[in-house]
């Protein structure tokens, strides 16, 4: 099977509503969903988080991590105390990453293994930088825009998890090659995960869409974020999202010393979330 049938054929499933989802993937939804709800009561959410020991454990990993603990208060050492201090947005992004790292967690060929470590590094880059550029030049929501991140390569992740089974996903086969299989399968995966429409909306935007200048929505923060990410996503041609000499753009609206703390802030919080969500 050749990458154009193995897309068709994934396609053609993911159109059926029969996408194929690991166990774990599964669990880790069902906590995503209860947590969607803002009015969740926190003892609710306490009990899901511990239902599933990895995220109970990557929640106070995540708390008293760099990230949301700059100050150096003291640990935190239980569920309750960590959803306090990172939040209900948080904690639904946290459950968010949990699934898309569980995507390649059961990836067998090394080849592949390898394009998921690093599409897993990207992922962690563009999220960390679309908080710090949220906050910082777009004001858009930061929580809104650390889950998109943490999900716009899903789709890419779910097409990884099945090259086992279809390696002819992997073909360099550019004469062959649909995009809009791979929409299709990417917006049916959003859908499946439940992703608010404004989220998944900016993620399929990312295809063919360009910044503006100034960066002003959530769509420009993950095409920023995307462009200034220090890994590149191994499933990705260059992006033509930002216009020439985009280097030259980005001047007019972030000076050099923003850019560089941005990156430092960004590579910290990068390495924070790697520790913690490390399976």
């Amino acid at each position: 099977m050749n990458k154009l049938e193995a897309f068709g054929h994934i396609a053609a499933l993911a159109i059926r509503g029969e996408l194929i989802f690991p166990t774990s993937v599964n669990a880790a939804l069902r906590v995503q969903l209860a947590l969607d709800d803002p009015d969740c009561p926190i003892e609710k959410a306490i009990s899901l988080v511990l239902a599933e020991p990895l995220l109970a454990a990557r929640t106070v990993a995540i708390a008293n991590s760099a990230m949301f603990n700059r100050a150096g208060a003291p640990a935190i050492t239980h569920v309750r105390g960590a959803i306090m201090r990172i939040g209900y947005q948080n904690l639904f992004a946290l459950a968010a990453a949990m699934v898309v790292r569980q995507f390649g967690s059961k990836i067998i060929h090394p080849d592949v293994r390898a394009k998921a470590e690093q599409l897993w590094d990207h992922t962690i880059h563009v999220a960390a930088l679309a908080r710090i550029i949220a906050r910082q030049i777009t004001n858009v929501n930061p929580d809104t825009a650390l889950f998109a991140a943490i999900v716009h390569e899903v789709g890419g992740f779910y097409l990884l998890s099945r090259a086992d089974e279809f390696p002819g996903l992997l073909e360099d086969d550019p004469e062959n090659w649909q995009t809009s299989s791979e929409e299709i399968i990417q917006r049916e995966v959003l859908n499946q995960l439940s992703i608010p429409e404004p989220v998944s909306a900016a993620i399929e935007g990312l295809r063919d869409s360009f910044m503006s200048v100034p960066p002003d929505s959530l769509l420009d923060t993950l095409l920023l974020a995307n462009h200034l990410s220090p890994v590149a996503s191994p499933l990705q041609v260059a992006s033509k999202a930002l216009p020439a000499h985009s280097d030259s753009v980005i001047d007019l609206f972030i000076d050099e010393d923003m850019l560089s703390f941005m990156l430092e802030e960004s590579a910290i919080d990068a390495a924070a979330m790697n520790a913690a969500l490390l399976v």
